[in-house]
């Protein structure tokens, strides 16, 4: 017995010491800040042990989803309070939360999934900051750009990131015209009404490209389609499972090389 208690007051002891470490570096922290943070992708634990660390410590959580956003709070045991940020009236949105950072508040900006401000309009509260002197801090982690490209094997070290297509091809072939032409690997964010139209624009301006389709990447469901354009669409087109919700369309560079086998897919096998 005595052994069991000279333990218990030693773990006791050392989770004192990690209670204390958090509230010195909560102190520490600069008031009036906003803290640019990453939040996973799909899979809740997929974060880092920093970002739950500011999420814990702010005062406020804008969020482009409050009802993502309070599902990955719930799953880490965090309470702190959220406030919804978009798609509608934005610049009055961002004159309140510029006021509360005025006054000394610290705020966390969060997208539904990934990195914030990357196809999302965080990018006007982030401004609006730097503009007042409010020091922004990025807390860096996931990024289904980054995710969707390192599983894709591209022929070369550059890429054009064009953000969330359109939704009707006329519109997408504006985008996507000019890059086609360039050796350039193309990397863009599709929702589902998009992925099909985007899949026949690329069919018809660049048929030999290949294509990466990064689907609700680390999610149960979690698909990735390789091949050319027109047998993803077909493949798509007839699957008897709806089409996907989180959508990273990665296109190869015009210089290729031979590798995995058009009509490749994998699954996630977590």
């Amino acid at each position: 017995m005595p052994f069991l208690d000279s333990g218990w007051r030693r773990n006791c002891e050392e989770r004192q010491k990690i209670i204390s470490m958090q509230r010195e570096q909560s102190q520490q922290r600069p008031k009036g800040c906003l803290y640019v943070v990453a939040v996973p992708l799909g899979h809740h634990d997929d974060i880092t042990v920093r970002a739950l660390d500011i999420l814990r410590d702010v005062d406020l959580i804008v969020s482009e989803n409050p009802t993502v956003t309070s599902r990955l709070l719930n799953h880490h045991r965090l309470s702190t309070p959220i406030t919804s940020y978009g798609p509608t009236d934005i610049p009055q949105k961002v004159a309140v939360l510029i006021d509360r950072l005025k006054r000394g508040a610290r705020l966390a900006l969060v997208s539904d999934c990934g990195s914030p401000v990357v196809a999302d309009p965080g990018s006007t509260l982030v401004r609006s900051a730097q503009r007042h002197g409010i020091p922004v801090i990025s807390i860096p982690g996931p990024s289904a750009l980054t995710a969707a490209v390192s599983l894709a094997g591209l022929s070369s070290d550059h890429f054009v990131f064009v953000g969330q297509l359109p939704t009707t091809e006329q519109a997408i072939h504006r985008r996507l015209s000019m890059l086609l032409t360039t050796n350039f690997a193309v990397v863009a964010f599709c929702i589902t009404r998009s992925l099909l139209p985007a899949l026949r624009v690329v069919a018809s301006l660049a048929p030999r490209r290949r294509l990466v389709v990064a689907c609700d990447l680390t999610l149960p469901h979690e698909r990735v389609l390789i091949g050319a354009a027109a047998r993803l669409h077909k493949q798509l087109r007839e699957a008897p499972h709806p089409l996907p919700q989180s959508i990273t369309l990665v296109i190869s560079g015009g210089a290729t090389r031979k590798e995995a086998p058009f009509g490749h897919q994998t699954t996630n096998q977590n």
